[in-house]
């Protein structure tokens, strides 16, 4: 008997099933800062750096460092994850990268 993931594995086309041993960076960026070394070696537990993004604005979701998609963070247990909101069309990804 098949494992869940197998089964959803042949579910899949075979164009699709060709990437499924392609490695993926998956990057999510809360915000940026530009710090010197001495502030980074500084930096205790508890530590707060400031960023460039206002709380409450979308996470930035990167594939290969290329932005595909925005998302909010959200808590389940002690767990934190991303929850996709928006997937950038091709145009918009091209947009951002030029």
């Amino acid at each position: 008997m098949k494992s869940p993931k197998d089964a959803a594995i042949d579910t899949l086309p075979p164009r699709l099933r060709a990437l499924l041993d392609v490695n993926l960076e998956v990057t999510v960026e809360l915000g940026r800062t530009r710090m010197t070394l001495e502030k980074v070696l500084s930096l205790d537990q508890g530590s707060v750096v400031e960023l460039q993004k206002f709380a409450g604005e979308p996470l930035d979701v990167l594939l290969n460092g290329q932005p595909v998609a925005r998302g909010e963070a959200v808590v389940s247990g002690d767990r934190f994850g991303v929850r996709l909101t928006d997937i950038l069309s091709p145009d918009e990804r091209l947009r951002r990268v030029l």
